[in-house]
């Protein structure tokens, strides 16, 4: 039954109506209130407030179908359930994703087209590695001396400056081919006339073109047919305009140091130098160096960077390291924090490990790092091939509990979930960006 409320405050009508399930009692009432005294109340009431964006200004992340490939070829469980079931969406940007050296599973690293790649996937944050040229010039590479495996030098007239110019394969005496070619070897003027390829060379190659056509079978030569080469700044001027933020490693010098009176220092500003030109703010920018003197000397030098300078954690190359002995890590982890370090950046193996039923477990050296205060970033997923062998250096501690490529999202899952890392360096940010969003992971701002 329908039923009206009239309420007549002093001329004022107000409608009411009572009732549940649809139902409302109606009642008439008139009657003259006196208000002697009135109290207004303000209340702050938090809305979300939904702006909307005009169709081509904002960014469309394109996860492709690996990321699909890889859920599909997982084991059955809740973590794949749970993947499956975020299929259609939304994919979104976030600096859970890092696109190391851009996007080189398919593209030639650090190149404009594969930083453009894995922007487009969704990395919210980009790594130029940095090195120098003849004269100074800080531009990206990997190494400052992978010219001749990751460009075309070799087929142009710059080989003639090539540290070690271009020596055939000797197959009858078992002599692999050799070359180096070192961005040091030339100016940043000729750099820039070389074209980016896969990192690859075929060792038994007896000619150049046999040299340069060793790309491994489970990459491919198919974006290569141009590969812009990047400087530093340029760089930093690419990755502004993707709207992505910045994690350029400063390589160790394959010259002596000081070069033409560069000191490692002044190598180290120099670097810093190009984000404050390029007015690109601190909480922007991640600095990692291999070389704690370098990490040591952002922190002293360059306080507004120094919260996220990042240690990349070399050390498994010392004698006798071991994740699961603290005692082999030096500086220990409290040591590095009590330095000012807030992150550390291992390879993927040095986080996990497997227990006694061959699940993937965080490794004491992830535990003590956490314990420590330290945020946790790894590297690199899909760095690897195919997973149906038990994977490669990138999986040694866990060989046992991978054996399908779906394997990379059950690391994925522990290197998030168990080992909490905040950030994952991958070939492919594809696969990270589509976990991170079916995840709900914080979006990149």
């Amino acid at each position: 039954m329908n039923k009206m409320i009239k309420l007549a405050l002093l001329g004022v009508v107000a409608t009411a109506l009572y009732g549940c399930d649809g139902d409302t009692d109606v009642i008439e009432i008139e009657k003259d209130v006196i208000v002697e005294n009135t109290v207004t109340v303000i209340e702050q009431v938090e809305v979300p407030v939904i702006v909307p964006v005009p169709q081509g200004t904002g960014t469309d992340i394109q996860v492709g179908t690996r990321p699909y490939f890889l859920v599909d070829d997982m084991d059955e469980g809740s973590l794949k359930t749970a993947l499956q079931a975020c299929s259609e969406g939304p994919f979104y940007k976030t600096d859970f994703s890092i696109g190391h050296r851009g996007a080189p599973l398919q593209y030639p690293e650090h190149t404009k087209e594969a930083y453009e790649a894995a922007a487009r996937m969704g990395a919210g944050i980009l790594e130029c590695d940095t090195t120098f040229t003849q004269d100074k010039e800080l531009v990206c590479r990997h190494s400052q001396c992978d010219l001749h495996t990751t460009t075309n030098i070799l087929e142009t007239d710059l080989a003639a400056k090539c540290s070690v110019p271009f020596i055939p394969a000797d197959p009858e005496n078992g002599v692999a081919a050799q070359a180096r070619c070192c961005t040091s070897d030339i100016t940043l003027a000729e750099f820039k006339t070389l074209k980016g390829k896969m990192d690859a060379a075929n060792p038994n190659g007896t000619t150049v073109e046999e040299y340069l056509d060793g790309t491994a079978t489970w990459r491919t030569d198919l974006y290569d047919s141009r590969g812009t080469l990047l400087t530093h700044a340029e760089s930093i001027e690419l990755f502004k305009e993707l709207g992505t933020k910045m994690t350029p490693e400063l390589k160790s010098a394959s010259v002596t140091m000081p070069f033409d009176g560069m000191t490692q220092s002044d190598y180290a500003q120099k670097m810093v130098d190009d984000y404050i030109a390029a007015n690109v703010p601190a909480d922007q920018v991640w600095l990692q160096s291999f070389d704690l003197t370098d990490v040591r000397y952002w922190i002293a030098n360059a306080p507004e960077f120094a919260p996220q300078v990042v240690y990349l954690d070399g050390r498994y190359g010392d004698s006798g390291f071991d994740i699961n002995d603290s005692s082999s890590w030096v500086p220990s982890m409290q040591a590095l924090a009590d330095e000012g370090l807030t992150t550390i950046a291992p390879p993927t193996w040095m986080l996990v490990t497997e227990d006694s039923a061959g699940n993937i477990i965080p490794s004491d050296y992830a535990i003590a790092a956490k314990d420590a205060g330290l945020n946790i970033i790894t590297w690199s997923l899909e760095r690897s091939g195919p997973l149906d062998q038990g994977g490669d250096w990138y999986y040694q501690t866990i060989s046992n509990a991978v054996n399908n490529d779906g394997d990379q999202m059950k690391l994925l899952d522990v290197l998030a979930k168990d080992v909490g890392v905040i950030g994952v360096f991958s070939d492919w940010p594809a696969t990270t960006t589509y976990y991170a969003s079916c995840m709900g992971m914080a979006p990149s701002i």
